[in-house]
Order: structure tokens, then sequence, then C-alpha cells
């Protein structure tokens, strides 16, 4: 599949749609989601045209990877999210169909807010960190769970 040069991402990067910004920088946008899953729910989205996760991490060079998640941990601190004493948060990315990805533009869901629990029913890439975001091994770790399309 082709990356769609008119998907909604893109066209929020070219000033086409407008965004409730939370952060920017050369790498990447994060802004507010429209319908939001939790009190916090942010979407963070790199700058250039990949499609997913594995497109992003395969071919993106190393300066947008590490800017890309440096962008992130902005955003996480500009939320107030950053820290030993707050109560963390859930970040997620879903990718392809059984992923659920809805949008074919790599992005990140930064959950907070709220307890967030322990399953996850979309397959999707799931990053935990802190009490919130029920993180019971307090180190970072991923979890990639894949399988039939969830419902």
């Amino acid at each position: 599949m082709q990356y769609d040069k008119n998907n909604i991402f893109a066209k929020i990067l070219r000033g086409e749609i407008q965004c409730n910004k939370v952060y920017e920088d050369d790498f990447c946008l994060a802004f507010n989601d429209l319908h939001p899953t939790a009190p916090i729910h942010v979407l963070v989205i790199p700058k250039g045209q990949y499609k997913s996760f594995d497109d992003f991490c395969l071919n993106g060079s190393q300066n947008e990877i590490s800017g890309f998640f440096k962008g992130v941990t902005g955003t996480l601190e500009i939320l107030g999210l950053v820290g030993d004493n707050k109560d963390g948060y859930r970040l997620i990315t879903n990718c392809g169909v059984h992923g659920d990805q809805t949008v074919h533009h790599f992005h990140i869901h930064i959950l907070a807010g709220t307890k967030l629990g322990s399953i996850v029913t979309h397959s999707c890439v799931v990053l935990h960190c802190r009490l919130h975001g029920d993180q019971t091994v307090h180190h970072f770790h991923i979890h990639i769970l894949a399988g039939t399309k969830a419902r």
C-alpha cells in the first residue's frame, strides 16, 4: 500500500485541517484526539510520510526516529506526565488491519488521567509506563499483541 497523501494527518500537517496542538518540533506534531477515550488522549505524528510503526522504524532516518521519540517525551512533559511521582500513562500504536489502524499515517496515542486497566482488546503495540498505565514491572517494556482482527 502506498502512503495516502490525503489522509487526515497529512492534511493536518499541511495546515488544511485545524488541530488543538499540544506540542510541535521539527520531527513531530502532537494534538488532542477529537474522540478521546481517556481524560488525556493526545496523538503524536511524525512529520514524514510513514504509514505505520514498522514503516517508520524500517525506513525513517536515525534523526527522524530519535527526534520523534524525543518529541513524544516533550509532549509527555507538557502534559505533566513525566516524573517519579506521576500516575503514569499508556502509549499505543495500532498497525494494519488486525491492529485496527484507521489512519494510515504512523501515530502514537498517549492515554492518561485515569486507571486504564491491564487488558487491551485490540491487536496493537502497547508501551506501558507507571501506575495508571498499569505497569506491574517498573522498567520500560513493549507488548506486541497480534492475532485475529479485534471485534
